[in-house]
C-alpha cells in the first residue's frame, strides 16, 4: 500500500475513535439527566399527594391542615422505586421537605444525584434544589 492509503486508514481510525468516545460521554450525561428529571417528577408527585393529605380533614384520615405525623405510607408512596429513594421530613406543621436520591451518579462529583423539594403550605409555594 502507498503512504497515502495508510495515512487515510490511520486518519479514519482516529476519527471513529473520537466519535465513539463522544457518543459514550453523551449517553452517560443523558442517563444522568433522565434520572434527575424522573426523581424531580417523583418528588413533585409526593408533594401533590402530601397537599391532598394536608387539606383532608382528620375525620377522613387526613392531616386537618397540618403535616404533623405525615409519612410516605400515609399518602401511598413507597420510599424507593426504579428512579431512586425518597425521604420526607416535616419541618413545621405547614412545611415539608422531600429529598430524592437518584440511582445515577453525578459525572462531576461521582456521588449519587439528589433533588430536594420544599413545600410551604402557608403560601402554597415550592422551592426546588438540585445538587448538580
Amino acid at each position: 500500500m502507498g503512504q497515502t492509503q495508510l495515512l487515510m486508514i490511520v486518519l479514519a481510525v482516529i476519527i471513529v475513535g473520537i466519535a465513539v468516545a463522544v457518543g459514550i460521554t453523551q449517553f452517560g450525561e443523558s442517563a444522568v439527566a433522565a434520572n434527575r428529571d424522573a426523581v424531580a417528577g417523583d418528588c413533585h408527585l409526593i408533594v401533590a399527594k402530601a397537599q391532598q393529605w394536608y387539606r383532608k380533614p382528620t375525620s377522613l384520615g387526613g392531616g386537618g391542615n397540618a403535616f404533623t405525623g405525615l409519612t410516605l405510607a400515609d399518602i401511598g408512596v413507597s420510599s424507593s422505586n426504579q428512579n431512586g429513594s425518597y425521604a420526607l421530613t416535616i419541618d413545621a406543621a405547614n412545611q415539608i421537605t422531600i429529598v430524592g436520591t437518584g440511582n445515577e451518579s453525578s459525572p462531576t462529583t461521582g456521588s449519587a444525584l439528589t433533588v430536594t423539594v420544599e413545600y410551604f403550605a402557608a403560601n402554597d409555594s415550592t422551592s426546588y434544589l438540585d445538587d448538580m
